[in-house]
């Protein structure tokens, strides 16, 4: 498996993570940055189990429209039981791709996507079809990780390298915030903030966004950067049994631009 696949198993774990205090604040933040008004028309790009779009539905109130896609049957399973929103829009779930949005040129006043670009092949193309379906003066938001800033605590540097390397084989740039920002301009967006959100997790707490991350390492880089299955058990249990001493850190990056 060269890329990670968002079967049931990995999307209900996902679904676990996105409940953690960490990123709930997360997309408290990214909330804050969309900026919804009462009616809005907003597509989410990579819907995963909804939450975000959940929320949103509440903010746009009964005159708004959420759509969202995703790639991921599990994932648009999940965020179905979430579609109904009250004091909300029904949220329109579809399964699609963010380079061929099922939606009409000027459909929508914003989109938002998190957690997305980084796996997308062909960015450029992809912000052109976001652009296509803005309206003039609307909003995009993205919120991607650089990889490269990940801080994790380990009692073997060496392994802790290897294993980090083997999971940026899951995605298509790993690095994508040092980038995004040209391809915004060069898709004819007008930035308007640029923000970090750091995630930090201090002492083992299998509430936290980074336990979660353990579980779906360990189970991906075998195989990969010649990461073995003993190893990367290895690697989790290392981080698991440091209790207090356990540290983790990683900055995501959120882009607000728009299509003037």
């Amino acid at each position: 498996m060269s890329s990670l696949e968002f079967d049931p198993e990995v999307s209900r774990q996902i679904e676990a993570m996105y409940t953690t205090p960490d990123v709930i604040e997360q997309r408290r933040v990214v909330r804050t940055a969309l900026a919804l008004r009462p009616g809005d028309r907003v597509l989410d790009v990579g819907v995963g189990p909804g939450l975000l779009a959940a929320e949103m539905a509440a903010e746009v109130g009964p005159d708004g429209r959420i759509c969202g896609i995703d790639i991921s049957d599990s994932m648009l399973a999940i965020a179905s039981t979430r579609a109904a929103v009250p004091g909300g829009p029904r949220i329109e779930l579809e399964a699609a791709s963010v380079d061929r949005l099922p939606y009409g040129a000027q459909d929508f006043d914003v989109v938002v996507s998190t957690q997305v670009f980084e796996y997308v092949d062909d960015v450029p193309s992809a912000l052109a079809e976001i652009r296509r379906v803005l309206r003039p003066a609307g909003r995009v938001v993205l919120l991607d990780t650089d990889w490269g800033s990940i801080v994790w605590r380990s009692s073997d540097d060496a392994r802790m390298a290897r294993v980090l390397t083997a999971f940026e084989d899951h995605l298509q740039d790993p690095h994508l915030p040092r980038t995004l920002g040209d391809a915004l301009d060069k898709a004819g967006f007008t930035r308007t903030h640029l923000q970090v959100i750091p995630l930090l997790n201090v002492g083992f707490d299998h509430r936290t966004y980074s336990a979660g991350l353990i579980d779906i390492v360990a189970a991906f880089v075998p195989g990969h950067a010649g990461v073995t299955s003993a190893e990367a058990e290895a690697w989790a249990d290392d981080l698991r049994s440091q209790g207090d001493s356990y540290f983790f850190s990683l900055n995501r990056y959120l882009f607000v631009a728009s299509a003037l």
